[in-house]
């Protein structure tokens, strides 16, 4: 059935039967941190097992603002999402109307339950965004496509974080590691199973701050954003193919090495290195920060049989939580 797109000659009993769900999940990136917005490849890993689900449904009441959409944050990401970007989402709202050329209407109301923590480099806004949008789409019973997600996805993000790259647009809601370039994303090839452990630090980090900190020093030292950004991009090319030929000790390699051009950067914090150094003492193959950093999550490659004593020296190190991802071999056919 196709909801009207108006209040005329909807019952207040029909909007409130009439309720739309949208999902999306947390993403970490392997390697291309910052470096992705200067044009170079970034490798990301969607991470199912951290979601957000949004549901939209049409209210009774007679808001100020009529066509409007109020959120209501729930789950146990709540507090700090209601605290990292309402904008973004109120901006979403109005562009999702435009984009689908939807007019008038009775008030909304969206309840977003999350279990991805905002700021620690795991995508939260975006899958917030995406989930909401696609709460919107079936709520008024209309097709969106990939594109128009993404583009509304990313008019919030740029709200939330200043410029970005579009990678967590794409991510939370894609459904296997990706190669993501120049605003294009295709899917990663990958030789064998892997094991991830993504452990949070607790301190929450700024992307915004990290990306100014980031120019700052470019400003300061000629040549430095040509240098980083090639030797970013030599990493994250050398680790897609240990990635796809199935070779998880250079992948991990490669990991640690983009980690200490991270922190050479001035983006780490005592605690993340001391969590990537007990991840590897632990017997990881590679750990890293993931995402914008001054904070947030270290990634750490490692073997399924060494997966126990890394999760337990991360949590020693400082991490409050850990989550395991496996990353499993890509099928292909004849």
């Amino acid at each position: 059935m196709t909801l009207p797109i108006s209040a005329a000659g909807i019952s207040e009993s029909h909007w409130a039967r009439s309720v739309g769900t949208g999902r999306a999940h947390a993403k970490s990136i392997l390697l291309g941190e910052h470096a992705v917005v200067y044009g170079a490849p970034a490798l990301a890993l969607p991470v199912p097992q951290l979601a957000v689900t949004a549901s939209a449904g049409w209210s009774s009441r007679n808001p100020r603002e009529p066509g409007g959409v109020s959120y209501t944050l729930t789950g146990s990401a709540a507090r700090r999402l209601a605290m990292q970007g309402p904008e973004g989402l109120h901006r979403l709202a109005i562009g999702f109307r435009a984009a689908l050329g939807i007019t008038g209407g009775p008030h909304i109301d969206v309840i977003i339950d999350g279990s991805v923590p905002p700021g620690r480099g795991l995508g939260s806004s975006a899958a917030c965004a995406r989930a909401v949008v696609l709460a919107l789409a079936d709520l008024f019973g209309r097709e969106i496509s990939e594109q128009t997600t993404f583009d509304l996805v990313q008019a919030a993000e740029n709200v939330t974080h200043g410029k970005s790259s579009g990678v967590d647009a794409v991510t939370v809601g894609a459904p296997g590691p990706l190669l993501f370039q120049a605003g294009r994303a295709k899917e990663l090839s990958v030789g064998c199973d892997s094991l991830f452990i993504i452990a949070d630090s607790g301190v929450i980090g700024s992307t915004k701050k990290a990306v100014g900190l980031l120019h700052e020093g470019f400003q300061r030292h000629p040549g430095a954003q040509e240098r980083f950004v090639r030797r970013a991009s030599e990493l994250t090319e050398e680790a897609r193919l240990a990635l796809a030929d199935g070779k998880p000790e250079e992948l991990g390699t490669r990991l640690t090495e983009y980690h200490g051009l991270l922190r050479a950067a001035g983006l780490s914090t005592d605690r993340i290195e001391a969590m990537a150094g007990a991840a590897l003492t632990a017997g990881s193959l590679g750990a890293k920060i993931t995402g914008g950093g001054l904070g947030g999550c270290v990634l750490a490659l490692t073997q399924p049989e060494r997966a126990r004593e890394v999760a337990r020296q991360l949590h020693e190190a400082g991490a409050v939580q850990t989550w395991v991802v496996p990353l499993r071999r890509s099928v292909r056919h004849a």
